[in-house]
């Protein structure tokens, strides 16, 4: 028998979820051996399992709560919900928290154990099994699942049977979304990441929940429903990050506006204050085993909650978001916004090639569901790595196996070449052009094979190394950008000629045009400068027009001050070109193009303690490292940045272990 979607509670009084009756089940995997830890997972089972068996707060006996931790096969995860399917007569409730991934072929939403891996089903658990635990074992009046997980919405669509070919809609259908009553909740829509900025406190979904149980709902009434629950914590999530995917519910037979938990914000204390000063602190009696030593048999028993540290609601840490200050912006008019930053990339390899050096950047494609992107590797060899970067709100980045730059022949570049820095791509990604350091040189390379096509481009005579020129040995072709036509290709030098020198502290850098066809040849023409900030060299750039406006971004390293990050809108309309000056050191201001700063990336919002969890080589933000990467994608046409265009931009680690490899994203409003 089926149940419309939503019908309306029985009238007569609210019947509550008998805590004494009822059964909870809470799994965590947070050490994997393949994809990222989650340590916020262990925060997580800790802090809601209090919440949960908190007399104040819903009080579910200990012996009727299993914790599974780190569960190593499928039966690990699946019997103890078995075993408290048979233990709950009035409701059960299964909890899960780690990675999720979806299956490529069924489409499928898979919940993943220890040693899980991307494209490797075999070694997770199917979403569609846990949901048959839950719905044909036991008596329970009610089954209740809540998924803290990427792409964790998946499930609804899957009890949906949107998917009616594929067995796991199916089977999912008949077990969960058929049984008398069911709630389902989920951290994040079917298409989207969920969020664990901060390996020391919990997920940013179960800490919003941990939050409302423990604080309640001022407003609210006496007792709060799964579902006046979950409308809370979606606020709560809109309130600290507002870009970020919203939560997911889907009631079934009302179980959703049934009496859950007492809202302690309007509820006087079951015990007296008074009485209860006099008692331990709540739940410091036991302390978490982690992994458990009862997993060996297949099967997680319930742990004495340890104290549950109520970091959310006393202390609410800023995130790493929001408007990044400074004298570029005004309150009225901010100039950036910082939407997110990732580390995910950081010391990772794929297929037993590190990550490493990563300093340039160009955009592949754009969609609702996600940003693809090519990253340029400056190590010997250069390497070519394809990414996903996830959305500008919510970065998610994974890196697919590096394509290596090759010569003509075929043969890779000798030892320490090219020194790739500067990466375009052209024909919707089929060919590259990539500026290298090592001659310099400018070379045009299949996205397929990585072979060289054709020759080197012309580099001026003025630009090259000694004898020929005078550019910085090590300081050449930091940086190329295309314009959208494709007719005008652009090269930035990193620092100054000798024989240009600085401004007064400012650097005079070189930016060669070349003129010529998408993916057919360039030729050098006009030559114009501009003068970076103090200090700073150029190392990347981004035609933003056909009309010869660019995005530069400059960096600048001391050992006292750190890294300092900067971007700057250059207009190259009614620059005058320099071709002809021999040196550019004693030229006047009129010579040099008009440039307006944009962004300084260390008044960007770092967050609260912990926001970011490994701190950069900048002292007053430990968001900043060598960026040496920068992309520009389209501009929004609606929502809050209707007009802006989506900025991103990569840190080169340089393969060491005292720096980073951190994606970043934010909200740009460029001058017209």
């Amino acid at each position: 028998m089926t149940t419309p979607a939503d019908p309306a509670p029985p009238a007569g009084p609210r019947s509550r979820i008998d805590p004494a009756r009822s059964a909870c089940v809470l799994i965590g995997v947070d050490d994997y051996t393949v994809l990222d830890s989650l340590r916020s997972v262990r925060h997580n089972l800790v802090d809601l399992r209090a919440a949960l068996t908190d007399p104040e707060i819903w009080g579910i006996p200990e012996d009727r709560v299993l914790t599974v931790g780190n569960p190593a096969s499928a039966r690990e995860l699946i019997a103890p919900v078995r075993r408290a399917a048979e233990l709950a007569e009035d409701t059960l409730i299964v909890y899960y928290a780690g990675h999720g991934l979806i299956e490529r072929r069924e489409k499928q939403l898979l919940l993943t154990l220890p040693d899980a891996e991307d494209d490797k089903p075999e070694t997770c658990v199917r979403a569609a099994d846990v949901s048959a635990a839950i719905g044909d074992t036991g008596a329970a009046q009610r089954r209740v699942l809540i998924l803290d997980c990427c792409f964790s919405g998946k499930v609804l669509s899957e009890m949906a049977g949107e998917d009616p070919g594929k067995q796991g809609g199916k089977l999912a259908l008949r077990t969960l979304h058929d049984v008398s009553g069911s709630y389902v909740m989920t951290s994040a829509p079917r298409d989207r990441p969920s969020h664990a900025p901060d390996p020391t406190r919990c997920s940013v979904f179960t800490g919003a929940l941990v939050d409302v149980l423990r604080q309640g709902v001022a407003d609210g009434p006496d007792m709060l429903g799964l579902h006046h629950l979950f409308t809370e914590v979606k606020k709560r999530i809109a309130e600290i990050r507002p870009m970020m995917p919203q939560p997911q519910d889907e009631d079934r037979n009302g179980v959703g506006g049934l009496d859950f938990v007492r809202n302690v914000a309007v509820l006087p204390p079951l015990t007296p204050p008074a009485d209860r000063a006099a008692e331990p602190p709540r739940g410091r009696a036991r302390t978490l085993l982690w992994p458990l030593a009862a997993a060996a048999a297949g099967l997680a028993v319930g742990l004495g909650a340890p104290g549950a540290v109520d970091w959310w609601h006393t202390a609410h840490p800023a995130a790493a978001t929001g408007e990044c200050g400074g004298h570029l912006s005004t309150p009225d008019a901010p100039r950036a916004v910082l939407l997110d930053h990732s580390d995910a990339l950081d010391k990772r390899n794929v297929d037993y090639e590190n990550i490493v050096g990563l300093s340039s950047l160009a955009l592949v494609a754009e969609g609702e569901d996600g940003v693809e992107a090519l990253a340029l590797a400056d190590n010997s060899p250069g390497l070519l790595f394809p990414l996903r970067l996830g959305t500008p709100s919510d970065l998610d980045p994974v890196a697919d196996t590096a394509r290596t730059l090759r010569r003509p022949d075929g043969t890779t570049f000798p030892e320490k070449r090219p020194d790739a820095e500067g990466l375009v791509i052209e024909q919707g990604g089929r060919t590259v052009l990539v500026a290298s350091e090592d001659g310099p040189a400018i070379r045009r390379f299949d996205t397929a094979t990585g072979k060289q096509l054709g020759k080197d481009f012309a580099i001026p005579e003025e630009l090259r190394y000694s004898p020929e020129g005078s550019a910085q040995v090590g300081r050449g072709i930091e940086s190329l950008a295309l314009s959208p036509d494709g007719r005008h290709l652009y090269a930035g030098w990193e620092a100054p000629l000798a024989k240009d020198g600085d401004k007064r502290g400012r650097p005079v850098i070189r930016v060669q045009r070349y003129t010529g066809e998408p993916a057919g040849t360039y030729t050098p023409d006009e030559q114009y400068a501009y003068l970076a900030g103090d200090g700073m060299n150029l190392v990347e750039l981004v035609a933003l027009d056909n009309t010869g406006d660019l995005l530069a971004l400059e960096r600048e390293h001391t050992s006292d001050l750190g890294t300092s990050i900067r971007v700057v809108q250059i207009s190259l309309r009614d620059a005058p070109a320099v071709n002809d000056k021999d040196s550019l050191h004693s030229d006047s201001a009129d010579n040099f193009a008009d440039e307006t700063p944009v962004l300084s990336l260390t008044a960007c919002p770092s967050g609260g303690p912990g926001a970011v969890a490994t701190p950069g080589s900048n002292p007053v933000n430990p968001l900043v490292d060598n960026v040496e990467g920068m992309a520009v994608g389209k501009a929004w046409t609606s929502g809050a940045y209707e007009g802006w265009r989506p900025l991103y931009l990569v840190s080169d680690d340089n393969g060491s272990g005292d720096q980073i490899t951190r994606l970043y994203s934010l909200a740009l409003r460029l001058e017209p």
